[in-house]
């Protein structure tokens, strides 16, 4: 995700939002509901993975890292969710508007899968924590949906770079500090079931908001049929010449990444680092970090163009990957974390700000929603179904190894970029970019197989 930054499709270039600039913007009253619409976007995303780790990481509770990865598989729901965004789309409820109903809807489905995990033992009722996770994610993602509609009808064009910006910087709040570290700092003093809790209150304050934001100003006419809202689309983008290459570019350019990412909050703590010294590297001057990766990343983007971008910055995140390599080796040491910590942070953000100018670049705007909705659907596949494998990974291979095999793993997507705006005319090279492309898709089935086979094993052991 691109910080304090939104795409300018014109110009295929990140424009910066301003510190000043998202301050002054606040007496604007839709501009300071976004925010905070933008932190109800943020909250859950933390309780079902980062935060949801540190609670199954406790010496009490002491889930295995492989049970761990698995939840990552559970986040299937943001990969499909285009596939139900065209209903959100189509069909409105009778009160409020066409929006902010669907939003009203899941931010309530929320807060009843937070209150129900917040009543399980997960040591004991992990089959029943992951469904409550799984329906937590299809509701989490079915907001994303509808609030990506709403930010878009309720600005102006002129409004839109900075109130994306803003509503990012409340998703970021949220998800870091709220449901991030500020729940993690708060199970030292209450339980974990308490903590979800306290989250469903939060959620219940951002369903509050939502009844008083502002209507969109420049609210569509819905499709008059799924066929119109779906299909259509669809039709267009993969008519195009090196549709495929683009899918798999987008799933494979940030795989180190985000399989590194899901085992990163277990390392660290299993490393013997306190919650209070997580919370204040990891994720304070981690996000310090990745504000100014964000920014960077914008900047060079549109001085430099896309294409030159994403080389650029998908070495130097394949180098972080290699970084807690280091980490493992040098063993709990402050100093250590907070380089490595701080340098993954930088780079993540710069190549995200590629990445996003890029998946704009690649979109009609006359399909501009359903289009990014499938596209960012696919940059979530490596966070899930490649990252379930990580906990297994990590314990087999130990955590050294696993990092540099996230390391190795971030490579093949960069061999892709120059066959994104132009075919390869040269024999060998098609049959370069259509290995790359058949080994994701066959990794893609190997991945969620096995991640299939050990949830089975994990419930029905005597089938096994």
């Amino acid at each position: 995700m691109v910080i304090v930054c939104a795409p300018n499709l014109r110009t295929n270039s990140i424009m910066a939002t301003s510190f000043k600039e998202t301050l002054k913007a606040f007496k604007h009253p839709k501009m300071l509901y976004l925010f905070i619409l933008g932190m109800s976007s943020g909250l859950p995303f933390a309780l079902t993975l980062g935060t949801l780790q540190a609670w199954m990481t406790e010496p009490t509770v002491n889930v295995s890292l492989k049970t761990i990865g698995l939840f990552a598989f559970l986040r299937l729901p943001f990969s499909l969710k285009f596939m139900w965004s065209p209903l959100m789309d189509r069909y409105t409820f009778p009160f409020l508007d066409r929006r902010r109903g669907w939003v009203v809807i899941s931010q309530f489905l929320l807060i009843v899968a937070l209150i129900g995990m917040s009543m399980v033992q997960p040591q004991e009722q992990t089959l029943l924590l992951m469904i409550l996770v799984l329906f937590c994610n299809i509701f989490g993602a079915s907001q994303d949906i509808v609030l990506d509609a709403y930010k878009r009808e309720v600005l102006s064009n002129e409004e839109l770079g900075l109130g994306s910006g803003i509503f990012v910087n409340g998703y970021l709040l949220s998800f870091r500090f709220i449901s991030g570290a500020g729940a993690i700092l708060l199970s030292k003093y209450i339980s974990w079931n308490s903590v979800y809790q306290v989250m469903a209150v939060l959620m219940f304050l951002f369903l509050i908001a939502t009844l008083k934001a502002p209507k969109c100003e420049q609210a569509s006419e819905p499709p008059k049929n799924l066929k119109e809202a779906f299909l259509h689309p669809l039709q267009e983008y993969f008519s195009r010449e090196g549709a495929l290459t683009i899918l798999a570019f987008i799933i494979l350019y940030k795989i180190g990444d985000n399989m590194l990412s899901t085992m990163t909050i277990p390392f660290i703590l299993k490393s013997g680092f306190t919650k209070e010294e997580f919370v204040a590297i990891s994720k304070v001057w981690g996000l310090i970090s990745v504000l100014i990766g964000g920014l960077i990343g914008g900047l060079f983007v549109h001085r430099f163009g896309i294409i030159r971008s994403l080389w650029i910055m998908g070495f130097l995140q394949a180098i972080s990957n290699a970084t807690f390599a280091i980490l493992a080796e040098a063993g709990k040491s402050i100093p250590t974390l907070i380089g490595v910590i701080g340098f993954e942070n930088l780079t993540g953000g710069m190549g995200t700000a590629a990445y996003a100018a890029f998946m704009a670049s690649v979109t009609n705007t006359k399909f501009t929603a359903t289009q990014y909705a499938l596209l960012s659907s696919l940059m979530a596949i490596p966070g899930i179904i490649f990252a379930s494998r990580t906990g297994g990974l990590s314990e087999s291979l130990g955590w050294t190894n696993f990092f540099l095999f996230c390391t190795v793993v971030a490579i093949p997507g960069m061999f892709l970029i120059p066959f994104l705006y132009k075919e390869p005319e040269k024999f060998q090279y098609k049959i370069i970019k259509n290995a790359i492309i058949g080994l994701t898709l066959l990794g893609g089935i190997y991945a969620t197989t096995m991640s299939i086979v050990d949830l089975v094993k994990l419930f029905f052991p005597e089938s096994a």
